[in-house]
């Protein structure tokens, strides 16, 4: 990778290049999903049988959508014990660290007979997204189902493209059996997501739908935003670590590599303090990815997506990285607390040499569906608030309508809703007032 130096040209280069990513097919793909959502919501499970066939090669009326009990036992007859035991752990740290997420109603009262809160009720059905194919990913499945229970979600319903043999990868079961799901479908692509948005008589419409998939889900997501609500659309993964001479390039290449290796479109950024550190980095991180499985991916998204830079100072390299708002920031510095007061935009922060982004992907605890493509300026992590919904509560007696009648009159016949005003003009008449 070519080594810059940061100043506002190479800060604006590798913040277009970064934040600008985009499908180049998007617009194409954009009209053939809209096909698909729009026979969903007019044929319903003719559609989505006919689709599955097609897309995913399996006879939908011979081997059923919704999975059997009996499938989800020969999943856990298939995955090794131990692997088994980690998905377990990882499924109670995720619910530990949501719990403490949770909110309660509340209603507060006064002396003037005013009574003000918030009613806290979670969502009845949700619609988790399983991505499907060669790949299965269970840590996926725990970050999404786990917190929607811990919220109180009514029901939560997954559905997951099948193979060609009509099954589901035996480690996604277990998974979302670990997790809790309520009931799992052997259904994939926008297809799926229009049977969760509109319902069908195989899988019943949800209130909201969560996870990731591939460019066809996401404008599918996208589309049906408004018939339901959507966690986001997410896009390609990023990493950005910033690093002082106190970092091991070792460490740090492997940091940047764990993400590199989802796509050729993810991103890996090194920010550094130390033109050494850079130099160390810039030969290594190629060392490793020789080594690797999906060494061609790696390198693909390196040379497309991936960037060094050498800042004077950390406040610089912060700067940058607040522009960049990444989904995973590793701060692998001297005192990592220390600058977090420079950090403004990042998806999850990783503090110091031994935090790597995979302890996120899998075992610490807080989400790891995260805001990506510069999002993190305005989006938070998938959490507990997802699955919920808030209503105000307002309770007024007698007293304390007249003490705020008048002002309610002015404001409204400002607004020339004398409607508005006479709502409250009669009480206030009836009173006395």
């Amino acid at each position: 990778m070519e080594i810059l130096k940061y100043n506002k040209e190479s800060a604006d280069i590798i913040a277009s290049k970064l934040l600008g990513r985009k499908n180049a097919d998007e617009r194409r793909l954009q009209s053939v999903v809209d096909d698909i959502l729009k026979n969903i919501r007019e044929k319903g499970d003719e559609a989505l049988f006919k689709y599955t066939e097609k897309f995913d090669g399996f006879d939908p009326k011979k081997v059923g959508l919704k999975v059997k009990k009996e499938e989800i036992e020969e999943a856990y007859a298939s995955v090794d014990g131990d692997l088994v035991r980690v998905m377990k752990k990882a499924a109670e740290r995720i619910a530990d660290f949501h719990r403490k997420q949770k909110i309660n109603s509340w209603l507060e009262p006064d002396e003037k007979g005013e009574m003000l809160g918030q009613l806290i009720r979670p969502l009845e059905r949700v619609g988790v997204y399983v991505p499907g194919g060669k790949a299965a990913y269970p840590s996926s499945v725990l970050m999404n189902i786990v917190p929607a229970k811990v919220a109180g979600v009514g029901s939560v319903i997954m559905t997951t493209p099948a193979g060609r043999d009509g099954k589901i990868s035996p480690t996604t079961l277990v998974a979302a059996d670990i997790a809790g799901a309520d009931s799992i479908y052997k259904a994939g692509g926008a297809q799926a997501i229009g049977a969760m948005a509109f319902g069908t008589d195989s899988i019943p419409a949800v209130d909201k739908i969560v996870g990731p998939g591939n460019i066809f889900v996401a404008l599918a997501k996208r589309s049906v935003y408004g018939f339901v609500d959507i966690d986001s659309v997410a896009g390609p993964s990023e990493i950005l670590v910033i690093a002082d001479e106190s970092a091991d390039p070792v460490y740090v290449s492997a940091d940047l590599i764990s993400q590199a290796e989802h796509d050729e479109m993810a991103s890996a950024v090194l920010i550094t303090t130390s033109p050494e550190l850079a130099e160390a980095v810039n030969k290594e991180i190629y060392i490793q990815a020789q080594k690797l499985s999906r060494k061609d991916i790696i390198i693909k998204s390196l040379e497309n997506y991936g960037a060094i830079v050498t800042a004077s100072t950390l406040a610089d390299a912060c700067g940058l990285s607040n522009r960049i708002a990444p989904e995973h920031l590793e701060l692998s510095v001297k005192d990592p607390f220390g600058a977090l007061r420079y950090v403004k935009n990042a998806g999850a922060i990783f503090l110091g040499h031994y935090s790597p982004e995979p302890l996120g992907d899998y075992m610490a605890g807080p989400n790891h569906v995260l805001p990506t493509g510069g999002t993190a300026r305005f989006f938070s992590p998938l959490s507990v608030d997802d699955y919920i919904k808030k209503s105000s509560l307002i309770s007024f007696s007698e007293e304390a309508l007249k003490a705020l009648g008048e002002d309610i009159i002015k404001f409204a016949d400002a607004e020339g809703l004398t409607g508005h005003a006479n709502s409250v003009r009669v009480r206030l008449k009836k009173g006395g007032k």
